[in-house]
């Protein structure tokens, strides 16, 4: 099933119509027969006033189809449970009073989906949660392909949160895996679509999914704390150590290049140790001046 536009008519049109027949015909037409009952055969003159009466009836009957469409709203109509179409067009509008008007927002929605416990792809424990905006674009598949539309997006937005969590980990450990913590636009991408993925029968359009909470379980957080800053140490170090072997390789370079001094690989090993001590520690290093010769 899929959405059918149908067109509708003018309300004030109609309304100015109505109250036309029901004011001005309807008196005139009972009247008129109320007048000449004595002069006229009776049957031309009751059935001038049910003529008369039946403009007023239908009239009355006509003012049910008036119905009002709110900016981004629309009236799904249908005739006795058929499906006929949807109306969009904003303001006062008429169709056949018989039809049901089903009101429907067509605005953009966000919800915040519950904090789920769920494992991730490395079996740690955590709890995730998302923030979802969508909307209503096929009215008809909204109606009538699910029961309860606004539920099953967010059941559905669920699922698809806590199936993204089984696939990824909290965390990566090198640059080539995708985390839930260090690749938040990516998630998120991923996450839209598969969300999508899951509510296009109800006719709704996903525009945003983000995840709006992350993090490990309260039994293991103290120890992954632990492990997040034992591994930034780790990296912190590997950083450090790169950089100061690339500093004592250039001094050794350059006092080459420029023949400063000509060591033999026991004072470069001297060097080398001296210098990866003063890059690589924690506290200053206390300097000591050499009074004697190189070798003594």
């Amino acid at each position: 099933m899929r959405e059918r536009l149908k067109r509708s008519l003018s309300g004030g049109l109609m309304l100015l119509l109505l109250l036309a027949l029901l004011l001005g015909v309807t008196p005139a037409l009972v009247g008129a027969g109320a007048t000449h009952v004595a002069t006229w055969s009776r049957v031309d003159a009751f059935g001038l006033i049910g003529l008369g009466v039946a403009v007023g009836l239908l009239a009355l009957l006509g003012l049910a189809g008036l119905y009002i469409v709110n900016p981004n709203e629309a009236r799904v109509l249908q005739l006795f449970g058929r499906y006929v179409g949807t109306v969009r067009d904003e303001g006062l509008r008429w169709s056949n009073p018989f039809f049901t008007k089903r009101e429907l927002s067509l605005r953009v929605r966000s919800f915040e989906s519950a904090h789920i416990k769920v494992n991730d792809i490395e079996g740690n424990p955590i709890e995730i949660g998302a923030i979802v905006v969508w909307r209503v674009t096929d009215s008809a598949k909204a109606c009538f392909a699910v029961d309860q539309y606004v539920g099953f997006v967010q059941v559905q937005a669920e699922a698809a949160v806590r199936n993204l969590a089984t696939h990824h980990p909290y965390d990566a450990h090198d640059d080539h895996t995708m985390s839930l913590r260090g690749h938040t636009d990516a998630i998120a991408e991923q996450l839209k679509k598969e969300v999508q993925g899951k509510v296009v029968d109800a006719g709704v359009e996903v525009v945003e999914a983000r995840i709006a909470h992350l993090a490990y379980a309260p039994e293991i957080a103290q120890a992954m704390l632990q492990r997040q800053q034992a591994g930034a140490i780790i990296a912190a170090r590997q950083r450090i150590v790169e950089g100061a072997v690339g500093m004592v390789e250039l001094a050794l370079a350059r006092l080459a290049e420029r023949n400063v001094v000509e060591l033999d690989a026991e004072r470069k090993a001297a060097m080398v140790s001296n210098l990866l001590v003063v890059l690589c520690g924690e506290r200053g290093t206390q300097p000591v001046v050499n009074a004697g010769s190189l070798y003594t």
